[in-house]
């Protein structure tokens, strides 16, 4: 006997008869089990990294990887701390920025706002900025035409649809303290044009950033020459710890060092968290059906008794035996686990296509971007976890298999052929 001979048992066991219908139908339920578990494991981790790399990018995209606060009020002067800085191995830029709140007020709506001042240099040298750039100011007379600059102001998509304002529209923003006069203190408003409008793909900063010049925001803000903190930017956002401790150790005690790590620790240790347990609760589905598996097989086992009898009569081995059910179950779990991952890899690469298709059939919202900071569904499939899915699953069709060929083995012949 041979392997074709114990793979062709195996097959003529696979497949349905009349008398042993009902555990095909236990088999095909373990099949599909197999391949929901597997293609909703892959589908749901890339979503998982898909967030993950997405608000990161985006995050580092528009911050700084590590800033630098003052503790003794006014960051000011802050000229020689950048060119301190820049030194520093590691560090490819350090660039003052500005970040305080407004409220912002047009067409009579009145909403709060972000304000970030940066330069028009640092401003167009992000890429995640200059390259969603959706609208801009034209290069006429008074403006720089490039949307950014003097009394224009970058805002966000969501922010203009809001406010219902657009670019060489005016807006108003009131700075949260006031200016002193002899009459008391009055708010300190000013009037700014939309030079641009962008879309950087994360609701939080199209739905309420508004983007000025360093200076201007200095004036507005009343801060005079002095900046709120340091960007400062390194070649790999993931392992800058040795940079981190060199700008530490470089400046004195009335600075402050923080990472983006620090500022978002809450959220992207939350990521991680839910992709964990994600990933547990769905490996569930996949054990489930390696026990689909097992009881088939076992009702197989019962049911084929006289036949495992009589091929043992014939002078076959337990060892072939074995294998006799361990290609059965495998089978199984070979074919769920192939059809699952294929189903799940064509899944995440056309996952937008299939959401805008079941919201459109469904007319609901189904990526609600004020909910999710996202205005598209993301999908990054990592290969490493995928091929972990897929050895995790066959490791388990495996070993579901490995109990009922062993009772199958030891099935004595003669009590066999006696109970038929």
């Amino acid at each position: 006997m041979s392997f074709a001979f114990e793979g062709m048992v195996a097959g003529r066991y696979l497949r349905s008869k009349r008398r042993e219908g009902f555990i095909s139908v236990i088999a095909g339920f373990s099949f599909l089990g197999i391949l929901l578990g597997v293609a909703t494991l892959i589908i749901v981790m890339a979503v998982m990294n898909g967030f993950r790399v997405e608000l990161v990018g985006r995050i580092l995209g528009l911050n700084g990887h590590i800033n630098v606060y003052s503790r003794v009020g006014p960051f000011y002067p802050y000229e020689p701390i950048i060119e301190q800085i820049k030194k520093i191995p590691g560090v490819t830029s350090a660039t003052p920025s500005i970040e305080g709140q407004a409220l912002l007020t047009a067409n009579g709506i009145a909403g709060g706002a972000v304000i970030r001042g940066i330069t028009p240099e640092d401003f167009f040298k992000k890429p995640i900025l200059s390259t969603s750039i959706l609208r801009k100011m034209p290069a006429i007379a008074g403006f720089s035409g490039r949307g950014f600059g003097g009394d224009e102001v970058a805002i966000g998509k969501d922010l203009a649809e809001r406010f219902h304002i657009d670019i060489g529209d005016k807006l108003v923003l009131i700075a949260p303290k006031g200016k002193a006069t002899p009459f008391g203190t009055i708010p300190r408003a000013q009037s700014f044009i939309v030079g641009s409008v962008f879309d950087v793909g994360m609701y939080e900063y199209n739905s309420s950033f508004v983007f000025m010049p360093l200076k201007a925001a200095q004036s507005f803000l009343g801060l005079g020459h002095a900046v709120s903190a340091i960007e400062i930017m390194t070649p790999d956002p993931a392992h800058f710890d040795q940079t981190e401790n060199a700008i530490r150790n470089t400046l004195s005690a009335d600075y402050d060092v923080a990472d983006w790590r620090d500022n978002n620790a809450g959220f992207y240790n939350a990521l991680q968290v839910e992709s964990n347990v994600m990933f547990l609760i769905l490996t569930l589905i996949i054990i489930v059906a390696a026990f689909n598996i097992i009881s088939s097989l076992i009702m197989l086992v019962k049911d084929k008794g006289a036949d495992i009898a009589i091929l043992r009569t014939m002078g076959a081995t337990r060892g072939q035996i074995i294998r006799i059910f361990l290609y059965t179950g495998s089978a199984i779990g070979i074919g769920g686990t192939a059809a699952g991952a294929l189903i799940g890899v064509v899944f995440c690469h056309h996952i937008e296509q299939i959401r805008e298709w079941l919201q459109g059939l469904l007319h609901r919202n189904l990526f609600n971007a004020e909910i999710y900071y996202l205005t598209k569904l993301p999908a990054k499939m990592n290969p490493h976890q995928t091929a972990l899915i897929i050895l995790l699953s066959l490791a388990l069709s495996f070993l579901a298999t490995i109990y009922p060929a062993w009772r199958a083995a030891r099935l004595d012949p003669v009590e066999a052929l006696r109970r038929e």
